[in-house]
């Protein structure tokens, strides 16, 4: 019964019970982590007062990851995938249970809250690349496009509720209670992915050899030049695309005048832009023009973060705002669910944690990317002029790196012939 409604609602890779459990058990755990984020947040606003430590959380959530993603993904070809992440989520659980406690226990301090977010960010380089890497086996390839659709999904369609649902959770019974709540989430997928049948070629060690390493993985993108532009194109918006999400505090009250609500509004519906259109896509399948939807996905996403940060300056709108974040939204997806199918059905599945560990190491430089606008803000003018104009140069930056694949790059344009080869096969 669950399978027919969530096949019926959610798409055919529901239709394989192991992918299924899996779907349900990231849903519980990125959740968790959704309401963590929040709560760290939260509280360290609560202890300090201080911007800078707000940005000294993100940063210390980010560095491990950024360092030791391309480890974790060695590591999740090496060893049993399943139990990696059994592992990872487990130990990520105790590490937020003891936030809880230092919490209940009214003894919590700034430099806990940044320790065991540091913590949590290198355990989660060796956990992202083996969630990513795992699931492919789950499904057949057929569904690879609603598969990754609705693992995007998750992401964003908890970007929306998660911290809606962290911020009541503080509000009536404290900060604590919500850290407990977030571990469960870790717990929950810990538990599910266990207790999972996983093909026996993806649970077993790969045998050792000279070539199963980090400059294995290396030689192999950097050969294929396919896989090399998809990273690279991935690189880039998130580095220079995302940068704005940091600085919305400054579009919403400095520029738009629409104060915290008004920001809410303003994220929730890029949320829903982007849930929109992977639920959309997800449901198309495959097909022959994927190339083409990678480029003018990448394309509009880079000029409506330009014509949102222009507009808002030059004549602060909120209502037109709206609709362009909307439209970012969108956009986003349509390159991100197509950049991510297209690796998972190409990549060889003794290669697809490292491979998926350097793709996975784009979501951890998205703070870094905040850090280039407001650096460079600070040469432009004061925030109300320098923000929006260092975030339309990435926009911009990001749909003229986008068109360079397409015309210089025959695989990139011929990219849904060669995955329908790999599926063939």
């Amino acid at each position: 019964m669950i399978s027919a409604i969530s096949q019926k609602f959610l798409g055919p890779a529901m239709a394989y019970p192991s992918y299924r459990a899996y779907w349900f058990g990231t849903l519980a755990s990125v959740i968790g982590f959704q309401m963590l984020n929040f709560s760290q947040f939260w509280i360290i606003h609560d202890l300090t007062e201080s911007p800078l430590y707000l940005g000294y959380v993100g940063l210390a959530t980010a560095l491990p990851a950024i360092v030791l993603n391309i480890f974790g993904g060695v590591v999740a070809d090496r060893l049993d995938r399943k139990k990696l992440i059994g592992i990872t989520q487990t130990i990520n659980g105790l590490i937020i249970l003891i936030l809880a406690g230092l919490t209940f226990a009214e003894v919590i301090q700034a430099w806990h809250v940044i320790v065991l977010a540091f913590l949590t960010g290198a355990i989660n380089a060796f956990d992202q690349p083996a969630r990513v890497a795992i699931y492919p086996s789950l499904i057949d390839r057929s569904v690879m496009m609603n598969a990754v659709a609705l693992n995007s999904a998750i992401w964003t369609g908890t970007r929306i509720i998660a911290p809606a649902i962290a911020g009541v959770v503080i509000s009536l019974t404290g900060t604590a209670t919500s850290f407990l709540i977030s571990a469960l989430g870790f717990f929950t997928m810990a538990a599910v992915v266990l207790s999972m049948t996983v093909p026996k070629d993806e649970s077993e060690t790969p045998p050792s050899s000279k070539g199963n390493d980090l400059l294995e993985g290396v030689r192999f993108i950097w050969k294929n030049n396919v896989f090399l532009i998809l990273i690279c194109i991935t690189f880039f918006n998130s580095f220079f695309g995302m940068a704005y999400i940091p600085m919305m505090p400054i579009f919403a009250v400095d520029i738009l005048k629409v104060g915290a609500d008004g920001q809410g509004v303003l994220m929730g519906l890029g949320g829903i832009g982007a849930l929109s259109a992977t639920m959309i896509i997800g449901r198309t399948g495959n097909f022959k023009q994927k190339g083409l939807l990678i480029i003018f996905g990448s394309v509009f996403f880079g000029l409506s973060i330009a014509g949102f940060a222009l507009s808002s300056m030059q004549y602060g709108n909120y209502y037109v705002a709206l609709i362009l974040l909307f439209i970012v939204g969108v956009s986003s997806s349509c390159y991100m669910i197509s950049i991510m199918s297209s690796l998972q059905i190409m990549v060889p599945n003794h290669m697809r944690g490292r491979v998926m560990g350097f793709y996975g190491m784009t979501w951890s430089i998205m703070p870094l990317g905040g850090m280039y606008v407001g650096s460079l803000s600070r040469y432009i003018g004061e925030d109300t002029t320098g923000v929006p104009i260092a975030v339309a140069i990435g926009g911009i930056l990001i749909a003229v790196f986008a068109i360079g694949p397409f015309f210089m790059n025959r695989n990139v344009r011929n990219l849904g012939t060669i995955l329908q080869t790999h599926q063939a096969n």
